[in-house]
């Protein structure tokens, strides 16, 4: 990817110096953990934590409404405590990337009539505590409407290449940029709109619903990466890096990744949606550009 001398996003919070905080307090109870879109990108099938409380919260209850969690750039950096771990290229990186999507959506959205406000990456090492719970390696990266922050251990990214066999840097773009997709259907209102057809849909309703809104996560990826222009207006897509990203999402597919740690595919607990309808979406959004292009509730 064509980044060069891009600026840094000034909203993160660099948390990865208090690894192996558990599970203990913050959360406040199921009550917060329900709001969680969980974005499964480094594990098969869904992780049943907390004592079961994490398997309801990726099948229901999906929050929204946007607002107001943000803390300036300034506490956000200052509630680091000891020695931060987080590789300074994959900082740099990630950064860059953030800023790319802030200033991408902040131009998509205008056009709607829609202020952009940003979310915060939320970096951190092993686990933590989030808006919405317990924050664990083993989720992968997620985003948390009740504090509208992205989290992240960006250890996925080694399991990105190892595991799934998807390295690159797009590949890596593409994680942030499909938690920043959330973000955005936080803010336009299909999250909370989300919830209220999860509260009276069956289990399996309500695990489509739920298949809807990651795959237009994975689209609006795919509109920042086409939209997503360097300080000099060019593109910051690169040859081969499209590539990048359709093999993630293939490798990150429900039936992929059922099929390999369980042997057996059960489409009805589908919660993300296939590697092929992963691999369209994603592909839908760049090729068209457009939001409007991906498919809504």
């Amino acid at each position: 990817m064509r980044f060069g001398d891009e600026r840094e996003s000034t909203n993160f919070t660099d948390d990865t110096g208090r690894g192996g905080l558990g599970f203990g307090g913050g959360g406040g109870g199921l009550g917060c953990l329900l709001p969680l879109v969980f974005s499964r990108f480094g594990i098969g099938g869904v992780v049943v934590l907390l004592v079961g409380y994490f398997l309801l919260s990726s099948l229901g209850g999906l929050g929204g409404g946007g607002g107001g969690g943000n803390l300036s750039p300034a506490a956000q950096r200052s509630a680091t405590a000891g020695q931060s771990n987080l590789d300074p290229a994959t900082k740099h990186f990630t950064l860059q990337v953030l800023a790319s999507t802030e200033d991408t959506w902040t131009r998509l959205l205008q056009a709607k009539g829609i202020r952009y406000t940003p979310t915060n990456l939320h970096f951190y090492s092993e686990s933590d505590q989030s808006g919405c719970g317990a924050a664990q390696s083993a989720m992968g990266p997620f985003y948390c409407p009740t504090d509208t922050n992205i989290y992240l251990d960006t250890e996925f990214f080694n399991e990105l290449t190892r595991r799934f066999q998807a390295p690159g840097d797009f590949a890596q773009a593409y994680v942030v940029a499909h938690e920043v997709g959330h973000h955005v259907q936080d803010l336009m209102g299909t999250l909370g709109q989300a919830e209220k057809l999860q509260a009276r849909a069956s289990k399996t309703e309500g695990n489509a619903i739920q298949v809807k809104i990651e795959l237009q996560a994975d689209c609006y990826a795919g509109v920042w990466a086409a939209n997503a222009k360097t300080p000099e207006g060019q593109p910051v897509m690169e040859p081969g890096d499209f590539e990048e990203g359709m093999r993630a999402a293939e490798a990150i597919g429900d039936d992929t990744l059922q099929r390999q740690t369980q042997g057996t595919v059960v489409p009805d607990s589908f919660t993300h949606g296939t590697s092929a309808q992963r691999m369209n979406a994603l592909r839908t959004g760049y090729q068209s550009g457009n939001p409007d292009a991906c498919k809504t509730l």
